[in-house]
């Protein structure tokens, strides 16, 4: 955690580039993927309040191999919040005014300084119920800021994609998917495709694969990890007969299900990966699961990396929003909908 100071004021002013969209001339939003600037007073930030923020900001991320947080945090008090800072591309809002507020709120918005941003904005009458909504939303809070960060860079791909390979993926599993332009094709086969980016010292694969649907209990951790290590046995190592499994025993895969493209059901995966076998490599791998309606089958993408002994927080997450550009069959068939003005 930091205080927002001067190198973050001489990029600013360096990147203070204006470009226009609906609501006119804005700025460029400044500074670094998953960083957030927080509004806050100082009583407030040195109290229960700020504990709150930095805790679920600040949380180590679950899966990776080192301690890394969610974000980089900044604060500066409400009083210093100026033109200057309004550009950064992740703000945290907060005000208490017994005059101006009934009740604690919360809202949401994008580009509301600059371009790209997400801003949420937190009022409340009094401190107390600052702090205890604080709590209540700290969640929310994170997992927004997050999904912001994943559609800008998903986003990003739509512009610099591997069109060859997209193209592959597409007639192969019938879904839309932008594979960035640095990623290359490594091997395919009837049901598996797999990419990777092995340029510089951090590795990024990327892995598809699918199946037949049959049975519910597909969307179970037990089911997805047994699936992906029966598939990735066909990654091999350096050392020969080694090969790709999950790590279970120092951070056990974590599942959840999430909503994807306006309400579509996803289950995502979390875990580490190792070699098996011999081969001394592994890293942090995030996949998503997925139901083609129209065909009957699972779609599995998982992106997973390897940067030994290197920071791995930012491109872990990039390789992540690759798979928040996949389009399902249902989903790129979908009728738009269209509105009939009567005479």
């Amino acid at each position: 955690m930091k205080k927002a100071s001067v190198w973050i004021l001489c990029t600013i002013a360096l990147l203070m580039v204006g470009c226009k969209d609906k609501g006119g001339l804005k700025v460029t939003a400044t500074g670094s993927i998953y960083e957030v600037l927080v509004v806050m007073d100082n009583p407030y930030w040195e109290g229960e309040a700020g504990e709150i923020v930095r805790a679920s900001l600040e949380a180590d991320m679950p899966c990776l191999p080192q301690m890394e947080s969610y974000f980089t945090v900044m604060q500066t008090p409400l009083n210093a919040f100026d033109d200057a800072l309004k550009s950064v591309r992740n703000i945290l809002i907060t005000e208490v005014n017994p005059e101006r507020y009934t009740q604690a709120r919360l809202k949401y918005k994008t580009d509301m300084y600059a371009h790209p941003q997400a801003v949420a904005m937190i009022t409340a009458p009094t401190r107390d119920e600052l702090t205890a909504f604080l709590q209540e939303k700290a969640p929310e809070l994170q997992e927004y800021f997050l999904r912001q960060e994943l559609l800008r860079q998903a986003k990003f791909y739509r512009s610099f994609c591997n069109h060859d390979a997209s193209e592959l993926i597409q007639k192969k599993f019938g879904i839309e998917i932008k594979v960035p332009s640095d990623y290359q094709l490594i091997m395919e086969d009837e049901d598996f495709v797999w990419c990777c980016n092995d340029n510089g010292p951090k590795r990024r694969d990327l892995v598809i694969w699918s199946y037949p649907y049959t049975d519910p209990n597909t969307f179970t951790e037990a089911y997805l990890c047994a699936k992906r290590d029966s598939v990735l046995k066909r990654i091999e190592g350096y050392v020969e007969g080694s090969y790709m499994g999950t790590e279970y025993k120092i951070f056990p895969p974590q599942f959840r299900s999430i909503s994807i493209n306006n309400g579509g059901y996803c289950g995502e995966l979390r875990g580490l990966w190792r070699m098996k076998g011999g081969a001394a490599m592994g890293g942090p791998f995030v996949e998503h699961v997925r139901v083609d309606e129209i065909n009957h089958r699972v779609i599995t993408a998982e992106s997973y990396i390897y940067a030994a002994g290197q920071k791995k927080r930012n491109t872990y997450r990039q390789g992540e929003a690759i798979l928040y550009t996949i389009k399902l069959p249902q989903e790129i068939n979908q009728l738009q909908e269209v509105s009939v003005k009567a005479e």
